[in-house]
């Protein structure tokens, strides 16, 4: 029977950190395909209950949680806007 390749755990990021401070190369851990996460805001948004009860039914339609649906309902309202933006620019 051949022997199987056991797979190592990736490091963790402290493992790392700690190499590094060690004066060790560790480029071999990145590869330039992760996705830069930007920071989280939190904020505090008053709706009323009747808006509520809309986004709580569409969140329950798209089987997603409310803040899903306010996140891109945000998101479509701020590239429209860009959008309208840009042709006024452009007329």
């Amino acid at each position: 029977m051949k022997p199987t390749r056991e797979s190592k755990k990736a490091p963790s990021a402290e493992s790392i950190a700690q190499m590094a401070d060690r004066g060790k190369d560790v480029s071999r851990f990145f590869t330039n395909r992760g996705k830069m996460m930007l920071p989280i805001q939190r904020v505090n948004v008053d709706f009323t209950i009747a808006m509520l009860e809309e986004l709580d039914q569409t969140a329950a339609e798209l089987n997603v949680s409310r803040q899903a649906v306010i996140k891109v309902f945000v998101r479509q309202a701020l590239d429209q806007h860009h959008l309208a933006r840009h042709a006024r620019k452009a007329s």
